[in-house]
């Protein structure tokens, strides 16, 4: 709902940089009229037709704006939408499957082209598929990566804090903070120095 917003704003400021549009000026500027879809692939019970900003995030809130996004499940049987919907459970079968890895991403492609899933675009572009899929995987990696550093900064916080205070052995701080002691010993000697 948010990237919805989000694309909309950027999609705005585009047009209207493109068409001279002066959002300063006093007269009020003719936009095109907006339509906001997401295509949701994932199982899920209740299927509503639409999601609104309002109702997700402030349900219980007087706020000025809303907007609502139409929920797009499943597309009619062969067109674009249905095709997309089928190559994603495809890709999530396979990196289940191999792991995010070039052997999943080909797995899906081939799957997808003896389905005729997309045939004719995986045909075309069959190399700008696997390259966007493997950058996709790679930006997950680099923000696991991320969160995990990010967790082991707070453990390592906390040691410290533990550390300073004096009143636990290495060990219990180990094990309260989900460190290794080699890793305690670490800290609690930088504390010393």
């Amino acid at each position: 709902m948010i990237r919805e917003l989000m694309y909309l704003m950027q999609t705005y400021n585009e047009y209207c940089t493109t068409n001279g549009i002066d959002l300063y000026h006093s007269k009020k500027a003719k936009l095109p009229r907006p339509e906001l879809y997401v295509l949701y692939i994932g199982e899920r019970k209740n299927r509503p037709e639409f999601i609104s900003f309002k109702d997700e995030f402030f349900p219980d809130q007087d706020i000025t704006i809303d907007a609502k996004v139409k929920v797009i499940y499943d597309g009619q049987p062969g067109d674009i939408i249905n095709q997309y919907v089928r190559f994603t459970k495809v890709a999530n079968d396979q990196i289940k499957k191999y792991g995010r890895t070039k052997k999943a991403i080909e797995e899906t492609i081939r799957i997808c082209k003896d389905e005729n899933v997309l045939t004719e675009y995986l045909r075309e572009r069959e190399v700008e598929v696997m390259d966007i899929m493997t950058a996709l995987f790679d930006e997950e990696e680099i923000s696991r990566r991320h969160d995990l550093s990010v967790e082991k900064d707070k453990a390592e916080s906390i040691a410290k804090k533990l550390i300073a205070n004096g009143k636990m052995s290495l060990e219990e701080i180990a094990e309260c903070a989900g460190l290794t002691l080699k890793e305690v010993e670490k800290l609690a000697n930088i504390e010393l120095v």
